[in-house]
């Protein structure tokens, strides 16, 4: 229908004019008419327009919805990037308040990392972790693998000429936008590609265990050294928030002395090829890989170092998992102010992840304490007729994202990692005098050391 008799029709319906036909009509009304009506027609066409958009709704196939003005609320900015953004407070003061908004440092002030060695915990945990950064990015990988290495850099947005392969691994000292590396290879192969990685002119951070033997340990320490660059053990323990308040309430004796701490960190692990159950690859079974949670951990809350340990070796005989590394491993820690420690590590039980501290007037229970998510707090104290047990209910950090920005923050501040080299070797030298005690089936003594956080630098601010 031409528009002129869509017009015609409306007037005639409109007038009451009933059949009238277009001829009669125009002849009736006349052209001129016609198009006066038209302008009228089109003129209130605009103005139904007009107030269609002013209106408080939006029309849409299922109806209408009300349109509200747009609402930004209050915030307050601060000049300071690295200041958080504030605002405005929606939740009681008697509730549990959100932490500071993320404060991410812009892009190109990013501490640049490449990651050496693509496999469960990089792929899984670290990676993702990036995500949640606020002084890191992920610039460059290393892998033995090109299809799976081509995959995670398509993935993450890494520049295929920012992947390299082990043997290509010494050019990263050409990349202008790595900074760091993050080690995350099996064991026996850290102290090569620390050092290797020094000499590269980067900083290294290694996953701990820090390497297979005390003698590896000092050459990573003595490369980083001599190359002026920085090294840090990945201990996520000593940057989660549930651990360091149980190491803040022993530190202030919130529960009095604390006279002995029991610690469990097993787990039922399989597939014999799998280079945890190669010694050379690995160094150790459950003892350096699972085991050395317990150990560092309890180094960590007390502050203080053990001056003799006890161990014992057990394996499940013909269990073809245990042909080079060990199962089990329990032992035994005395430290300077006489709390005692036992502790347990196996690659042969259901998980179990766990520790407890038990004070003169109340204990701290951490169940689980080692995972990567899901920790849980709880203590327990005497009031009176009442023995109060408390749930500590703390927000989730990411652990990874936490270590990997302490160690960004002291590359950018020129400040000593919290857990330097140092640390990792002194766990190495406990770990060597838990396996000397299991093989000579003694006691072994360590040196005396008093000073509180002998190995560790300055406190982390976050």
């Amino acid at each position: 229908m031409k528009p002129i008799d869509r017009l015609v029709t409306t007037l005639v319906d409109n007038a009451g004019l009933g059949t009238l036909s277009r001829q009669d009509f125009l002849q009736f009304t006349g052209r001129s008419l016609a198009v006066g009506a038209l302008g009228s027609t089109l003129a209130a066409c605009d103005k139904k327009s007009e107030a269609t958009n002013a209106s408080s709704t939006a029309s849409t196939p299922s109806g209408s919805v009300p349109k509200l003005p747009a609402v930004s609320p209050p915030a307050d900015v601060p000049s300071d990037p690295s200041k958080p953004i504030e605002l405005e407070q929606i939740k009681a003061k008697t509730e549990q308040q959100e932490g500071p908004t993320p404060t991410p440092m812009a892009a190109d002030k990013r501490i640049g990392y490449a990651l050496v060695g693509l496999g469960h915990l990089t792929l899984n945990q670290i990676l993702p972790a990036f995500g949640a950064c606020t002084k890191s990015k992920v610039v460059a990988l290393v892998s033995g693998n090109p299809e799976k290495m081509q995959k995670v850099a398509t993935q993450y947005g890494v520049k295929k000429e920012s992947c390299y392969s082990y043997a290509d691994y010494d050019k990263l000292r050409d990349n202008k936008e790595v900074q760091a590396i993050y080690i995350v290879l099996p064991n026996g192969m850290h102290a090569e590609y620390t050092i290797r990685g020094a000499q590269a002119g980067k900083h290294i951070l290694c996953e701990k265990p820090m390497a297979n033997s005390v003698a590896e340990c000092q050459a990573m320490i003595d490369a980083c050294k001599k190359a002026d660059r920085k090294l840090m053990i990945a201990y996520r323990i000593q940057y989660e928030p549930h651990n360091k308040m149980v190491r803040d309430m022993v530190q202030k004796e919130q529960f009095g002395k604390v006279k002995s701490i029991i610690a469990n960190n097993g787990q039922n692990s399989d597939n014999p090829k799998h280079w945890r159950f190669n010694k050379a690859l690995a160094g150790g079974g459950s003892l350096p890989d699972v085991g050395l949670y317990c150990l560092n951990t309890i180094r960590f809350v007390l502050a203080e170092e053990p001056t003799e340990v006890m161990g014992y070796v057990h394996s499940t005989p013909n269990d073809p998992r245990f042909k080079e590394v060990e199962e089990q491993v329990n032992w035994l820690m005395k430290f300077p102010s006489g709390v005692q420690a036992s502790c347990g590590t196996s690659y042969g039980h259901h998980d179990d992840k766990s520790y407890r501290v038990l004070a003169d007037t109340g204990w701290i229970k951490m169940d689980p304490a080692f995972p990567y998510t899901g920790l849980k707090l709880e203590t327990s104290q005497a009031q009176g007729t009442e023995n109060q047990i408390i749930q500590h209910n703390i927000s989730d950090k990411d652990h990874f994202a936490t270590e990997i920005d302490h160690f960004s923050a002291c590359l950018l501040d020129n400040k000593t990692p919290f857990t330097p080299g140092e640390e990792g070797l002194q766990d190495q030298k406990i770990m060597e005098a838990i396996y000397q005690s299991a093989r000579e089936g003694k006691p072994v003594k360590l040196e005396t050391i008093t000073k509180k956080d002998a190995f560790r630098g300055p406190e982390p601010t976050a």
